[in-house]
């Protein structure tokens, strides 16, 4: 069993940056590949980034990409999304996951290749 467990989310204008936080324990953290997802009401949870168990190859959606960034630091079990140049529609619940070894190299973007899910934490970004 993996425990995530996601922090960091909150109120915030659009053009300022956010970082998001996800704890993981239960598990050796530097076996797992994470992802972020999000999610609005109403719509399918969507690939936002990922990194890799080894290495830390990481890959973001066309939609964050050049603007968040994804980390880890192993020794604190933790994964950060770095989240920068804020706009509306970034405005979601933000769930972290985990893939667990051997990761998914065809489907990550999908939520069926992720075998652990934080409860989620609210990003709102206003205009």
């Amino acid at each position: 069993q993996v425990q995530l467990v996601e922090s960091g989310g909150g109120l915030v204008q659009a053009g300022n940056s956010l970082r998001l936080s996800c704890a993981a324990s239960g598990r050796t953290f530097s076996d797992l590949s994470m992802g972020w997802f999000r999610q609005v009401p109403g719509k399918e949870r969507e690939f936002v980034a990922r990194i890799l168990w080894r290495g830390g190859a990481t890959i973001y959606s066309d939609s964050v990409k050049g603007r968040f960034t994804i980390s880890r630091d192993n020794a604190e079990n933790t994964v950060y999304l770095q989240m920068a140049s804020l706009k509306p529609e970034d405005t979601a619940v933000y769930y972290c996951a985990a893939d667990l070894p051997p990761p998914s190299y065809i489907n990550y973007r999908q939520t069926s290749a992720y075998d652990y899910w934080g409860q989620g934490t609210q990003v709102i970004v206003s205009s």
